[in-house]
């Protein structure tokens, strides 16, 4: 099947082919029509499948017919980071260069006469978080009862960063005939929740099964030792094989990131670094590096592990284990994209058992190991549920009945719990650890609700090209 079979219009498939694309990924196929007869959509696939493209280019055909009016904008996409909504913009000016639509992006770095400008002259396509859309909700210069589509993208980083009570006030505040598609790459309880309340007998379309790796990455954990330095030196050895030819590393922590992005450009790697404390024009000079070959390795925060597109990755390392499961699965779907095969390894140290345990359970598959790996990570079996030890099993049994005319022995009061050893003396080194690590802007895990490491975004309007 082609896109042409697709029944999209002649310019829209003049732009697609002019992309270099030929043929539909398989959530595109299933989505595109699905949407062009008017219905509501849940959508669940991997990263890199091309999930943006199967809502962008039949809105473009939708919205073709139809003029903009003056703060109320006919199309809604909500997006919970500003790459990710810049991210979207770049495909709508991409595919509708032939098309006449205007398009408005709500990110940081410009300021409220801007915005009014743009809405005072209407748009076709707003794309924003929730927080500034809301936001200009309350000043009064935006009308939202215009809406006819709404796209919500990326739905469990949007409950991971705490918008969902943001995405149901502001579905509220729309018509209640609109149409509704709703994206994401995994489907956790809040959000199946979320779809039956604002979604009309949706159509849902499972590329694969929630939670999945793409099988065109191998997946390894390699054991790594517990000292900083020392697993530093093992990442420089990682990164110098010669099949490594781009690649993102990923840490849990800003400071991390630009502790180590630092080190390794010490040691001679052309390395940049992307977290939340950066500017916005910092972190989108940083990537147009990569994707410019500038740099070889990227350092980066969880700001980049959600629905960018960056071709030609590799590999990805995990440096530090993600501390919700969830956020592998976006971490290492920055690789294997668009049918390319790619790499994703993971540095593991003992303290990290529970988190790769995390993970085999929502994926329900084993990440193959290194014989490095210590023994405390042990293997989970597949399936969603990790079975009890035998040893636990036993001893959780209730003790067997005593045979028929034996008396059975008083019962004695247990012993008292041994009291709890006092905790080792933390060494210079682990003290200051302990200092910076809730210190450096990083939400300890469960993130608390809010707009995450982001911060709350401004408003962009990027015209489209006639």
């Amino acid at each position: 099947m082609g896109f042409s079979d697709l029944l999209l219009s002649e310019p829209l498939l003049k732009a697609v082919a002019e992309a270099g694309y030929r043929d539909p990924t398989p959530i595109q196929a299933a989505a595109i029509p699905a949407i062009l007869m008017g219905k509501d959509v849940v959508g669940i696939a991997q990263t890199g499948t091309g999930k943006t493209a199967s809502f962008v280019l039949p809105m473009i055909d939708i919205l073709s017919v139809g003029r903009a009016r003056a703060r109320m904008p006919r199309s809604l996409i909500l997006e919970p980071t500003r790459e990710l909504a810049a991210q979207v913009a770049e495909n709508f000016e991409k595919y509708g260069k032939y098309h006449r639509l205007s398009m408005a992006l709500l990110i940081g770095g410009v300021g409220f006469a801007d915005q009014d400008r743009a809405l005072e002259k209407g748009v076709d396509v707003l794309i924003a978080t929730p927080g500034r859309l809301i936001d200009q909700h309350e000043r009064g210069r935006l009308l939202l009862t215009g809406i006819e589509i709404l796209v919500i993208d990326e739905a469990d980083r949007m409950l991971d960063m705490g918008f969902i009570p943001d995405v149901e006030r502001i579905c509220a505040l729309l018509r209640p005939d609109r149409q509704t598609l709703l994206f994401s790459a995994t489907m956790p309880p809040e959000i199946e929740r979320l779809a039956s309340r604002f979604l009309k007998e949706p159509k849902r379309i499972e590329v694969a099964r929630p939670a999945t790796a793409n099988a065109d990455i191998a997946q390894r954990l390699v054991g790594a030792p517990a000292a900083p330095h020392e697993k530093r030196a093992l990442l420089r050895e990682l990164l110098r094989a010669p099949e490594v030819q781009t690649a993102i590393v990923f840490c849990n922590r800003k400071t991390t990131v630009r502790e180590l992005c630092q080190s390794l450009k010490r040691h001679g790697f052309r390395a940049g670094q992307i977290h939340g404390d950066m500017e916005q024009a910092d972190r989108l000079k940083e990537l147009e590096r990569f994707r410019a070959g500038e740099v070889d390795v990227l350092v980066a925060s969880d700001v980049a592990a959600r629905g960018l597109d960056i071709k030609g990755v590799s590999h990805v390392i995990n440096f530090d284990v993600p501390w919700h499961p969830d956020d592998y699965i976006h971490r290492i779907g920055r690789t294997g994209r668009a049918g390319a095969r790619g790499v994703a390894i993971t540095l593991v140290t003992p303290d990290d058992a529970e988190a790769v345990a995390a993970i085999e359970r929502l994926t329900g598959q084993s990440i193959p190991r290194d014989p490095t790996v210590p023994p405390a990570v042990e293997a989970a079996p597949s399936g969603r549920r990790r079975r009890r030890r035998k040893g636990a099993a036993a001893a959780a049994a209730p003790a067997p009945a005593p045979p028929t005319g034996v008396a059975s022995a008083p019962a004695t009061a247990a012993p008292p719990p041994p009291a709890a050893a006092a905790p080792a003396p933390l060494t210079p080194g682990a003290r200051r650890a302990r200092r910076r690590g809730r210190g450096d802007g990083n939400p300890a895990p469960p993130p608390a609700p809010g707009f995450g490491e982001f911060g709350p975004p401004d408003f962009l309007t990027v015209p489209l090209r006639g």
